[in-house]
């Protein structure tokens, strides 16, 4: 095609590239875009996790009234007592779904009533299996898979505590009935096992299998409520054992917990009546303006004190 008269020989028509320097300011505003969308992806994933957590521990909820049901009324233990003879005695085996387990911890039995059960495979000599089903895992904490050292805990003090004294369970078997405010009493939630009785910096990261009671999530199937008393159960259940207590993992530093009555909440420390010292370790014992409250844990919204050791 000839050349249009008048245009100079040494015009060019531009085509549709970009030059280097258009490049670089191009890569750069991506570059600006994604510092600034990162950390709000970031943290709605957080927030998706916080939900699923919730989520599934109202799915727990919902098997914790259906094992009620099924059982004359009876609310789940937080574990079985030992009737002594180990996994040898067929007394301390519980069925768990798809199997049997030496003397479970809470939400392994919950297994039948959630459509989901605790282990692929359930082994009697183990007691430290680690959860595999979805709904038994926090999405924020699924690490802790280990059901010794679980990322839920239970109300067991007030709802049903199988630990035995002296021959007899500290609080159980335990009536549902007991409970006279459903939507005012927590029945499980996040923990953070011993942990919560010692200073902050003294926390060590959390150990699946471990045993050192200043990891975070040693011992956290239980969840101690947040006033004890001198007589009244803690953490691992012996009298050197440091206390437990909610974890605060969530998003805006909460705590997801679910109710009797089956509604789910993510909320603050001092909401649930936990009150905590200046080490960040949390408060042991009523007194003062500013003590710690049973009144959302005790079934009856009052601030009872946790059953004490049987008679």
């Amino acid at each position: 095609m000839e050349r249009a008269k008048g245009m100079p020989m040494t015009t060019r028509t531009r085509g549709a590239g970009f030059t280097l320097i258009e490049l670089l300011v191009v890569v750069a505003i991506i570059g600006i875009l994604l510092s600034v969308l990162l950390p709000t992806l970031g943290t709605a994933r957080y927030a998706t996790r916080s939900l699923k957590g919730l989520s599934n521990l109202k799915q727990l909820g919902a098997g914790w009234h259906m094992y009620a049901t099924d059982n004359r009324d009876l609310m789940l233990p937080g574990r079985f007592g030992d009737l002594g003879g180990g996994a040898g005695n067929p007394a301390n085996l519980y069925d768990v779904g798809n199997g049997k387990k030496f003397r479970p911890r809470w939400a392994a039995s919950l297994g039948p009533y959630v459509d989901l059960f605790a282990f692929t495979n359930p082994d009697i000599a183990n007691d430290r299996q680690d959860y595999t089903g979805e709904v038994y895992l926090c999405p924020n904490a699924s690490d802790r898979s280990d059901e010794r050292n679980h990322g839920y805990g239970y109300n067991h003090q007030f709802l049903g505590n199988g630990r035995l004294v002296n021959g007899k369970f500290r609080y159980w078997p335990v009536r549902r009935a007991k409970v006279s405010t459903f939507s005012g009493t927590v029945m499980a939630g996040d923990s953070l096992g011993t942990a919560a009785g010692v200073p902050e910096a003294a926390r060590l990261p959390y150990e699946n299998n471990g045993t050192n009671q200043n990891s975070i999530g040693n011992e956290s199937w239980p969840l101690d409520p947040p006033r004890l008393t001198a007589t009244s159960d803690r953490g691992s259940g012996n009298s050197a054992s440091p206390r437990g207590g909610a974890d605060a993992r969530q998003r805006g530093g909460r705590a997801n917990m679910v109710f009797c009555d089956g509604h789910g909440e993510a909320m603050t420390l001092v909401d649930l009546g936990y009150r905590l010292n200046a080490d960040g370790s949390f408060v042991e014992f009523g007194g003062g303006a500013n003590a710690p409250s049973n009144r959302l844990f005790s079934g009856t919204g009052r601030d009872d004190d946790p059953p004490g050791i049987p008679p």
